[in-house]
């Protein structure tokens, strides 16, 4: 795994010098950044990262929720809005097809871009993160300019593996991440951008404990840092993989990458061995508990 201006420990270290010849699998970035309401200078950075992950081998990008933009007020966020065939989608879709990268963003959706620079999936995200934490410093609404989504998606088939989409506050809803592992995901994703107080106490457990229960990859690009006067965020992209060790971590400070490679043979293994799937009773039996 490589990183640009990121933290990793010493198996990660060691995973970097194996991975300096040509990968044996196909390889995944996961971005972190720091957005601002500058939608010009958020793509100038994002496209930096994009094309720093293809020079090093990734055949898939994943970039955090709202790279694109951070608003500072509610107004600021609903006029820097677009359509999904706006003029940043379409930059975006330049860029994948240029490059010969898939990508995946975030814009009120999860989207999906492939190669060629079509968009071949698009997820609205589930649940909005209205929460006060007042002796944290948290107070978000995000249902003031969001609309929630309908539906899950089913996973996407991808140069790296079968990918479930999900949005960084559905990361604390277990029920998202067993649908789409029911539904054939081998990979999920949570482009996030976590606040400071939350991202401390519990990012990274989640992370780890939907890789567990799921046994699936787990790839959660992050934003850093601080974006206006009025939000800063976590930071620590992560990658974990199916029996929850963490592959790579790009620290708290500063905007970066890592690259992961996707070995679904861990996928398969891991399920073989632990079968919790096999072993997980039908849904009315968890939704009855007998008086005692």
């Amino acid at each position: 795994m490589f990183t640009v201006r990121c933290t990793l420990g010493s198996a990660a270290w060691r995973h970097r010098i194996s991975m300096s010849t040509a990968a044996a699998h196909p390889v995944a970035a996961v971005c972190q950044a720091t957005a601002t309401p500058d939608k010009e200078a958020n793509f100038s950075a994002c496209k930096r990262l994009v094309e720093e992950a293809k020079g090093r081998g990734a055949s898939m990008v994943f970039l955090p929720e709202g790279f694109d933009y951070i608003g500072s007020s509610r107004e600021e966020t609903l006029a820097l809005s677009e359509s999904l065939a706006g003029d940043t989608i379409s930059r975006y879709t330049q860029l994948a097809r240029k490059l010969e990268v898939w990508l995946s963003r975030i814009y009120n959706s999860h989207i999906i871009i492939n190669d060629k620079g079509d968009v071949v999936s698009v997820y609205r995200k589930s649940h909005l993160f209205d929460v006060e934490l007042p002796e944290k410093g948290v107070s978000l609404k995000e249902s003031a300019f969001t609309i929630p989504g309908p539906a899950l998606v089913s996973p996407v088939q991808t140069p790296i593996g079968k990918v479930g989409l999900g949005i960084c506050y559905d990361l604390r809803f277990p029920e998202l991440s067993l649908a789409l592992r029911h539904h054939g995901a081998e990979i999920l994703t949570y482009p996030s951008a976590f606040t400071v107080a939350t991202g401390a106490a519990h990012w990274e457990v989640l992370l780890r404990a939907r890789a567990i229960e799921t046994q699936c990859f787990v790839l959660a690009a992050a934003q850093v840092g601080r974006h206006h006067e009025k939000r800063s965020s976590h930071g620590h992209a992560l990658a974990v993989d199916p029996w929850g060790e963490v592959l790579g971590d790009c620290g708290g400070e500063s905007p970066g990458l890592a690259l992961v490679e996707i070995n679904l043979d861990r996928v398969g293994s891991t399920r073989r061995n632990m079968p919790v799937e096999r072993h997980r009773r039908d849904t009315g039996f968890y939704r009855s508990v007998e008086e005692t």
